[in-house]
C-alpha cells in the first residue's frame, strides 16, 4: 500500500491523563482491583468499577498507546494492520495495544442468535447468561450512531434492536460500496430459499444475509480504549492505567476459608520486576491466551503438567488451558469487470492519496468503512446432518452453521502467482467462509517455568469430521449463490476455480488454506456451580479461589455463531455488575 506519509493526519489527542508509559508515575502499587490486562473486556470493566469513587482500579497493560495509531484508527487499514507483523501484536496475532483486539480487529459487530446465550445459561445454570437477561447489557455497551456519508438507511437495519445509550460506537458502513451491494441484494430476490434478506442479523435471529454493521462511529475504529476509557472517564481520580506492564504471575497466595487467594499480581516493565497489591479482586481479563497462561504460571492448572514443569501447584483445575475453540476461515475469489474496488485504491497512487486526503478532511469515503459490504449466516438442513451421521453442533435451529461476508477486494491469499498468471492489480471481490461451531478443541498451554515464554497455542482445526463436512458445504452453498443471474456480467472469472472438485480435492484445499477467524474462546470456561469441570463459575469466580474472577472471551464455553467482540463487551458489562454486587 502507497505511504500514508503523503498526507498528514491532524489528530487532536485527548487527555492521557491517567494513562501512564512508566510504572514510577503511578501514584502507587495497591489498589481495590487490579486488571490484568487493557482490552476488549478489561477496558469495560475499569470503567463500570471506577463509576463507584469508593472502588480505585489498576489496569496493567503489557501493549502500547492506541494513540495516534493510523493502521488502527481508519478503518480501510484494518488488513494492513492484521496482515503485517509489527509492534500492535504478539506473535500469535493477538492485540498487544491499548484496546486489545477490539482496537485490532475487523471492527464487525454480530451478537450471534438469541440462542447462543440461551445455551450458555443452560450449560451454567444460571439465567443470568441467557439472551433475554443480557440484551440490556447489549443495549448498555452499544451507541448506534448515524454513518458518517449520512445516507439513507431506512431498509438496512432495524432500530428497534438497538441502543443509542451505550458507549461503544456501532454503525453502518459510510461507504457502502454500491456496485458489489447492488448485486448482492439482487441476489436475496434471485435465490430468496436459502439467501433470503436479513434486515438486522443482531436480532438474535441471524438467519439470511444483510448489511455489515460496525463498530465505527465518525469515520474512525471504535474501541474500548476509545470509549470505555474515553476523555470524559480517564480523568476519574481512581482509575489508573499502566502500559508495557508484562504480567508474569499472580503471587503472595494464602488461603482464606478452604480457598485460594492472591494479594498481587507481579508485572514486568523494563526488565525489572514489581507487584501491584489488590485489596480486593485480581481480574483477569488478558484473553482466551494470556489469561491461562498467567493462571498456569501462577499454579493453577492440571496439578501434573504443572508439576512436571516445577511449577508449584496451589489449585489443581485441568480444565485451564483446556477447550480452546476458534473459527476456521476459508477465502474465494473472483475478479470482476466493476473498478469500484480495494484494489482501484491501492493499485492507484493518485486515487489512495485522493481518497486519504478526503478522510482527513472529513472522515468520510472509502477510508471510512473496512472492505466488507455484507454478511450472510446460513444453516446444513437438518437432512442433510442426519444422513451423514452428524448432530447439529449449533445452539438450535434459528442457530447458523456458516458465515459468508462479501467484500470489493480480490482475495489476495489466494491470488496464483508465476507465469500466465494474472495482474495484482487487476479488480475482484471475495468472500470468506466461517465455520462457526466447530465441534474440535485445542488448547492453550505452556512448556516452561518462565512467564515471559511464549505459550502454546493449538486450534485443533479439523480434528472432528463435521468440521471439515461444514466447510465443504459451505463452498457448494457459496458457489450456487454465485450462479445467480445478477452475476453474470459482474463476474470474469475466479481467482481459484473451485467448481467440479471432487471431495479429496476440496478437502485438501481447505485443509491447505484455512486459517484462523481470530474468534478464540473457552481456555477459562465458565460451567455450572457444582460442575467438576470448567475453570470459573457462573459468576466467572475462579472455582477453588476468592478474589479472582475471570471477565474475558476464555470464558465463553462456546464460540457463538458470530464474531467474537460483540460477546467480550457483553460479558464485560455482567461481569462488572457482577464485581460491584460482590462487594456492595
Amino acid at each position: 500500500m502507497y505511504s500514508r506519509a503523503l498526507v498528514i493526519l491532524a489528530f487532536i489527542a485527548p487527555c492521557l491523563c491517567n494513562i501512564y508509559e512508566n510504572v514510577a508515575d503511578l501514584p502507587g502499587l495497591s489498589y481495590d482491583f487490579v486488571i490484568v490486562g487493557g482490552g476488549t473486556a478489561g477496558n469495560v470493566v475499569a470503567n463500570r468499577l471506577t463509576e463507584d469513587p469508593k472502588f480505585s482500579v489498576l489496569v496493567l497493560e503489557a501493549g502500547v498507546s492506541n494513540e495516534g495509531v493510523t493502521d488502527s484508527i481508519v478503518p480501510f487499514f484494518v488488513e494492513d494492520l492484521l496482515a503485517e507483523p509489527n509492534i500492535y501484536e504478539w506473535k500469535d496475532l493477538q492485540a498487544h495495544i491499548l484496546g486489545g483486539c477490539s482496537a485490532h480487529n475487523g471492527m464487525v459487530y454480530t451478537r450471534g442468535s438469541a440462542e447462543d446465550y440461551d445455551r450458555f445459561a443452560a450449560v451454567t445454570r444460571d439465567e443470568g447468561w441467557s439472551w433475554n437477561r443480557l440484551l440490556p447489557y447489549f443495549f448498555k455497551n452499544e451507541k448506534w450512531t448515524e454513518p458518517v456519508d449520512h445516507h439513507d438507511t431506512r431498509g438496512q437495519f432495524d432500530p428497534s434492536v438497538h441502543s443509542t445509550e451505550g458507549i461503544n460506537a456501532v454503525s453502518l458502513a459510510g461507504f457502502p460500496w454500491p456496485v458489489l451491494s447492488q448485486h448482492i441484494i439482487e441476489g436475496t430476490k434471485e435465490l430468496p430459499d436459502e439467501w433470503r434478506f436479513n434486515l438486522d442479523m443482531n436480532s438474535g435471529k441471524p438467519l439470511g444475509l444483510g448489511w455489515l454493521q460496525s463498530t465505527i462511529g465518525g469515520g474512525e475504529r471504535s474501541t474500548s480504549a476509545t470509549s470505555y476509557l474515553g476523555p470524559e472517564f480517564i480523568q476519574r481520580q481512581n482509575l489508573h492505567v499502566l502500559l508495557h506492564a508484562r504480567v508474569a504471575k499472580l503471587v503472595d497466595s494464602r488461603h482464606v476459608d478452604g480457598k485460594l487467594t492472591f494479594g498481587g499480581v507481579q508485572f514486568s516493565q523494563g526488565g525489572v520486576l514489581f507487584t501491584a497489591n489488590a485489596a480486593k479482586e485480581i481480574i483477569l481479563s488478558a484473553g482466551p491466551v494470556g489469561t491461562p497462561a498467567v493462571l498456569l504460571h501462577s499454579g493453577i492448572g492440571d496439578k501434573a503438567t504443572l508439576m512436571g514443569l516445577g511449577i508449584p501447584a496451589l489449585l489443581d483445575l485441568p480444565s485451564v488451558g483446556r477447550n480452546a475453540s476458534d473459527q476456521p476461515l476459508i477465502e474465494a475469489g473472483w475478479f470482476v469487470n466493476s473498478t469500484q474496488t480495494v484494489e482501484s485504491i491501492t493499485q492507484n497512487v493518485t486515487r489512495f492519496n485522493e481518497a486519504f486526503a478526503e478522510w482527513n478532511r472529513s472522515h468520510t469515503g472509502p477510508f471510512s468503512t473496512q472492505a466488507t459490504t455484507h454478511i450472510a449466516w446460513l444453516r446444513l438442513d437438518a437432512e442433510t446432518l442426519a444422513s451423514n451421521n452428524f448432530t447439529d453442533p449449533s445452539a438450535g435451529p434459528n442457530s447458523p452453521h456458516i458465515e459468508v461476508p462479501f467484500g470489493p477486494s480480490a482475495s489476495v491469499s489466494e491470488v496464483p502467482s508465476g507465469p500466465g498468471a494474472p495482474a495484482s492489480s487487476d479488480n475482484g471481490m471475495s468472500a470468506r467462509m466461517i465455520i462457526l461451531n466447530p465441534v474440535s478443541r485445542g488448547s492453550v498451554t505452556i512448556n516452561s517455568s518462565n512467564p515471559f515464554d511464549s505459550p502454546i497455542i493449538d486450534v485443533g482445526f479439523f480434528q472432528s469430521d463435521i468440521d471439515l463436512f461444514t466447510a465443504r458445504q459451505a463452498v457448494h452453498k457459496l458457489l450456487k449463490f454465485m450462479k445467480a443471474p445478477t452475476w453474470q456480467n459482474y463476474i470474469i472469472a475466479p481467482i481459484t476455480n473451485l467448481e467440479n472438485l471432487s471431495d479429496n480435492a476440496l478437502d485438501e484445499f481447505i485443509r491447505n488454506t484455512a486459517r484462523s477467524a481470530f474468534h478464540l474462546v473457552g481456555t477459562a470456561a465458565m460451567s455450572a456451580k457444582d460442575a467438576r469441570y470448567g475453570v470459573t463459575d457462573p459468576d466467572l469466580l475462579v472455582k477453588g479461589a476468592a478474589g479472582l474472577r475471570v471477565i474475558d472471551a476464555s470464558v465463553m464455553p462456546f464460540v457463538p455463531s458470530a464474531h467474537t467482540q460483540a460477546a467480550t463487551y457483553v460479558i464485560a458489562e455482567r461481569g462488572a455488575d457482577l464485581v460491584k454486587e460482590a462487594w456492595h
